[in-house]
């Protein structure tokens, strides 16, 4: 079946953040031209068909009493890891839902953590990961990625394994791929980062959220696949929510399989008590990872990979003094402008407000702890890329 990635959906007053809000206080879009969202990392494309037709079946039962996760749960999630990932003998015992992402990491840095131990993170760094840690105390160190000679966002080892001594920090969190640069890690780069982990007695958070959206020729390998070392220190965390366009259902979960890393997550997450699916979450998760749904994903990853290439072609040819990196994987661009504000002697911030002034809602990179830079969303249907970057040659980087 072919899926529609090219109809603009206006979710303008239909619960959307993204639509309806605004990421800077008291900017507006001028008269005359409309808003286009590309800033928080939803899609402004339909959810996933696959999805609703699971949610929609479920419905058709009119009860929506307790529950427990189902088999078909475990299976399509061991299903997707084998056939997506390579991933043999998941079993159900190392699988254990999350409200979300962020959630899963926030338990599993009390887990391991004291307030007051510090925490390391590659930088440019995911906002949620800053929100996070800032709220429970938990200093960050910043291990900051280099861009090699062409242009690729790189680890730093050395640093990494400096700042874990220096520092005496024995967790660290790891974005795989990573948001905002939209590297997708080769195995070795993997190896040699569990290799400093290890080195270092470091308990591993593998954000692995983004890891269905993959461009075509580069593959997502699992933290915890690279050695049983690895297996055994990491805890990762999935999520169908980018891939499927289901942020606002709410449903992740993680594989851990260490048991006594396993017994301290759970023991964070359900200490609230409200750490539970809800029914629909469930049957969502179920239509996201089945044969239709991979075919889904398949084809958004080459609507998304269609946009990388026109957005930065269009960048290098229109905005002097703008580097990026043609994403990898996710749907993020992270914009590095410092040569154009210098040369034009104008602030980010400036830089930012001209873009919503004429409707592209984007995102302040600076709070990805990288300067004069932004983070820009391009799942979107083509023709609304197209007038965003038209409106940014026409209007902001003049």
């Amino acid at each position: 079946m072919i899926y529609d990635f090219s109809t603009v959906l206006d979710r303008s007053g239909r619960d959307s953040l993204a639509a309806d809000k605004i990421p800077f206080e008291g900017a507006k879009v001028d008269e005359g031209f409309s808003a286009i969202p590309m800033w928080i990392a939803d899609m402004s494309y339909p959810t996933a068909p696959p999805v609703l037709e699971a949610i929609k079946k479920r419905l058709e039962f009119p009860s929506m009493g307790y529950f427990p996760l189902s088999e078909e749960y475990y299976g399509a999630i061991i299903d997707w890891q084998r056939r997506r990932n390579g991933v043999e003998g998941l079993l159900p015992e190392h699988i254990g839902y999350e409200n979300g992402v962020l959630g899963g990491v926030s338990a599993a840095v009390q887990a391991f953590t004291a307030p007051g131990d510090k925490i390391l993170v590659h930088s440019p760094t995911y906002v949620g990961f800053t929100h996070t840690l800032e709220d429970l105390g938990r200093p960050i160190i910043h291990s900051e990625l280099k861009r090699d000679e062409s242009g690729v966002w790189r680890m730093d080892y050395a640093d990494m394994d400096a700042k874990l001594k220096q520092h005496k920090i024995h967790l660290a969190i790891f974005c795989s791929p990573h948001n905002p640069t939209g590297r997708v890690w080769e195995r070795r780069e993997i190896e040699q980062a569990m290799e400093v982990y290890a080195e270092n007695n470091c308990v591993v958070i593998s954000d692995e959220i983004w890891s269905d959206i993959i461009m075509p020729g580069y593959k997502h390998i699992p933290t915890q696949s690279v050695s049983e070392d690895a297996k055994q220190r990491t805890l990762a965390f999935y999520a169908p929510s980018k891939t499927f366009s289901l942020a606002g259902l709410v449903g992740s979960y993680h594989v851990v399989y260490n048991h006594y890393l396993r017994d301290r997550l759970i023991s964070l997450s359900d200490a609230s008590h409200y750490n539970g699916a809800n029914v629909l979450s469930m049957h969502a998760l179920i239509g996201a990872y089945s044969p239709e749904g991979e075919d889904w994903a398949e084809q958004m990853c080459r609507a998304v990979d269609e946009n990388h290439r026109f957005a930065c072609e269009f960048i290098a040819e229109h905005f002097k003094g703008v580097s990026v990196m043609r994403p990898q994987g996710t749907y993020m661009l992270f914009l590095d402008c410092g040569g154009w504000c210098r040369e034009h002697e104008v602030g980010i911030k400036e830089l930012l407000l001209r873009g919503v002034r004429v409707g592209v809602i984007w995102q302040n990179g600076e709070d990805f702890v990288y300067p004069k830079s932004i983070r820009m969303n391009l799942a979107l249907p083509k023709s609304q890329l197209e007038e965003a970057m038209d409106r940014l040659r026409k209007y902001v980087f003049v």
